[in-house]
């Protein structure tokens, strides 16, 4: 590990004042459960370090009956895994929270780093998409607001100008009508990236589904939503094995992933539809229950 100049701010401004200052020189440090790893191994060797540690109002989930759930980008994995509400009303991003990597991990790892860094294989980026998360944006300059849709352009890359922070994900309330899931397939039980990972969202209006939202992880070079599928559900009712089966193949179809060391690209977009055929079923059920 290079030697590194190291900040602990303690205002959004300031942090992001240093950010600016320091630009293409320095990394954010939130759990540091990438980056240590990185600086470790030599393929991060930042000049200098950020922690985000000490700034107040990073940290924290929230939730109100009108305005919804409010996650501080700080927030520990493990928080998200064991939160009653989020458990029982955003159980994907619940899930997919306790996919990353051991519980020692979990108890460092945070929601914005594990979505800043922007891998395309990032467990709780598919539960973002489904559960329609709108991502709060800081900086010396201000605040903006981007949907959870628009904030990845590539792998390891996002919208964030230089300077830019993620404070916080804001989510819509869930009705007591709705449902989701993530599921991840990997090779090992834990501490494995995902080969693909999928969650869906539904929500019901008369005992029918009213709205489908499906997100595809590791299978593109960002995580997408696999808007074909949910368009086939949407269109009928019921939701039969048939049209399940059918929303598997376009979801598949839409899938762009890669071959590598870990797997094929075509197992993976077989796996997208079998994923996609069990959470969509089993956000049904949790919906209905």
């Amino acid at each position: 590990m290079r030697n590194f100049e190291f900040f602990e701010p303690t205002t959004v401004e300031e942090a992001s004042s240093l950010l600016a200052q320091y630009n293409g020189k320095a990394r954010l440090l939130a759990g540091g459960t990438d980056l240590i790893i990185g600086m470790k191994a030599r393929t991060e060797m930042p000049e200098y370090v950020i922690s985000l540690e000490n700034i107040p109002g990073l940290d924290g989930i929230t939730y109100d009956e009108g305005s919804g759930l409010r996650v501080g980008a700080m927030t520990k994995m493990r928080a998200l895994e064991t939160d009653a509400i989020i458990r029982d009303r955003y159980t994907a991003l619940a899930e997919g929270a306790a996919e990353v990597g051991s519980i020692q991990i979990r108890h460092l790892a945070t929601l914005g780093g594990n979505i800043g860094h922007a891998s395309p294989a990032a467990d709780a980026a598919a539960a973002l998409l489904v559960l329609d998360a709108q991502v709060q944006i800081g900086s010396a300059d201000g605040q903006r607001t981007v949907p959870i849709d628009a904030l990845f352009t590539g792998p390891g890359t996002t919208v964030l100008e230089p300077g830019e922070i993620i404070t916080a994900f804001e989510f819509p309330p869930r009705p007591a009508n709705s449902g989701s899931q993530y599921l991840k397939q990997k090779i090992r039980e834990v501490m494995d990236l995902a080969f693909v990972g999928v969650a869906s969202a539904v929500t019901l209006n008369d005992g029918a589904v009213e709205n489908t939202r499906i997100g595809l992880a590791a299978v593109a070079p960002t995580p997408i939503r696999a808007t074909e599928a949910e368009g086939i559900i949407n269109r009928y009712h019921p939701v039969t094995k048939e049209i399940l089966e059918q929303a598997a193949e376009a979801a598949s179809a839409q899938s762009r992933p890669i071959s590598d060391l870990r797997c094929s690209a075509e197992y993976r977009r077989q796996i997208v539809g079998v994923l996609t055929r069990r959470t969509v079923q089993t956000a049904i059920n949790r919906a209905q229950s």
